[in-house]
């Protein structure tokens, strides 16, 4: 749980620079924190466990994907109406992260 809230606030602050740099027109630094979150998405997408999370699991990767897709999108266009959409998308995950019973969220894999 906690790792998978700092990848998620990790995105979120690429994004919210990323944001800064599209409207300084920081061409370059864009570029650089967009692909950031890009990787760090996918990372998220590439950790799911399809076994366990069946249905959830799927339905978090289609939504990985599509960020990952939106923000290529918000690279090429240089829209920061993107880039708040996908920031959006990922405080709704965080949310529901945060919203796991502590009981759930402090277990260990594996252990029972």
């Amino acid at each position: 749980h906690h790792l998978i809230c700092k990848l998620l606030d990790g995105a979120m602050d690429r994004l919210a620079a990323a944001k800064g740099a599209i409207e300084r027109k920081e061409v370059a630094r864009k570029g650089e924190l967009l692909g950031s979150a890009i990787t760090i998405i996918d990372g998220l997408r590439a950790s799911l466990d399809y076994e366990q999370g069946a249905e959830i699991a799927a339905n978090l990767g289609t939504l990985y994907d599509y960020m990952e897709r939106r923000l290529v999108e918000a690279n090429a266009a240089s829209d920061v109406s993107i880039v708040e959409e996908v920031t959006g998308l990922l405080k709704e995950i965080r949310t529901g992260w945060d919203s796991l019973p502590a009981e759930i969220r402090n277990k260990r894999p594996g252990v029972h």
